[in-house]
């Protein structure tokens, strides 16, 4: 369901960019702002995980580190990606307090891993195998096209959208209307966020579904998006805080203000996440916490 929601959403954008294109600049408008929106973010995705990783502070955790607590992180994640039928992906860390993670990369084979010290410490080890297995279905499903191709059809119609009050709709006798395109300008750009953000929240219904088949236990990622809740509201993360624009990337909105799920929520409400998961242990028969597949010892709290 979530995929066809994408592919709707996706079609919604694709129209709008096509109607407001032509209605602005016509054929060839329409086709030269969406060839520069194009390569601006074909650019942007082909160096993404550099960029996005060097902005967040992350650091790549070393295949032969001396740190228990990391050297068990390595291990869960190589056996979760090899459940999930993936290359095993790099991983990195982010030293803040917060409880977090993210995924990057233009494909499987490209991929990058991140989580922050804070998850890793207040998080059990089958919680942050729970989060892990969300970040590898990102991966998976190739979410990170996904988002770029939303990106491009909105900054495509950004750019018509800001040509609209010089450029925008005439009149029968040919004369410009300027307060048709103002509303064009300010309503455009509007409605694709909008449509972005709801592609955006479908992805990630569909990583926590996705990511519960890898690991084996819905109840992991459950419990550890209600903890990873409380915990990004009482800290702060100044990486994400000075990057605001890639705050969607993380599995839980890291920044300050998160309000419910609503149309300009960029993630799903942890409530309604949780809901989904629990309903989903329940239909595969799971009613606790435990898996021994994978994790041969469980760990309260910091572990390592």
């Amino acid at each position: 369901m979530g995929t066809a929601k994408t592919f709707v959403l996706l079609a919604m954008m694709t129209a709008l960019f096509a109607g407001i294109g032509y209605l602005i600049g016509g054929t060839l408008g329409m086709t030269l702002a969406f060839g520069v929106a194009a390569a601006m973010n074909i650019f942007a995705w082909w160096n993404s995980d550099k960029v996005v990783l060097r902005m967040q502070g992350a650091q790549e955790v070393p295949a032969e580190t001396s740190n228990p607590m990391l050297r068990a992180f390595r291990q869960d994640v190589a056996r979760l990606a090899e459940r999930g039928g993936l290359p095993e992906p790099k991983i990195y860390v982010i030293d803040t307090p917060q409880p977090n993670a993210f995924a990057t990369g233009r494909d499987p084979q490209h991929a990058a891993v991140v989580a922050t010290t804070g998850l890793l410490s207040v998080l059990t080890r089958e919680e942050v195998a729970g989060v892990m297995a969300h970040e590898l279905a990102h991966v998976k499903n190739r979410d990170t096209l996904t988002m770029t191709v939303t990106a491009t059809l909105a900054g495509a119609i950004g750019m018509l959208a800001n040509f609209a009050v010089f450029f925008g709709p005439r009149d029968s006798e040919g004369r410009s209307n300027p307060i048709a395109g103002l509303a064009i300008m300010i309503l455009a750009p509007l409605a694709a966020g909008l449509v972005q953000m709801a592609i955006s929240r479908s992805r990630e219904y569909e990583a926590d579904a996705h990511g519960a088949e890898i690991c084996g236990n819905p109840l992991w990622l459950a419990s550890a998006l209600e903890k990873i809740e409380r915990g990004a509201r009482a800290q702060i993360n100044p990486y994400a805080e000075r990057s605001p624009a890639m705050a969607h990337m993380y599995i839980s909105n890291p920044l300050n203000g998160r309000g419910p799920d609503n149309l300009f929520s960029t993630h799903p409400a942890t409530a309604n996440r949780v809901e989904a998961l629990r309903r989903l242990a329940g239909e595969m028969g799971i009613s606790a916490m435990r898996n021994p597949e994978l994790t041969p010892r469980r760990t309260a709290g910091p572990w390592g």
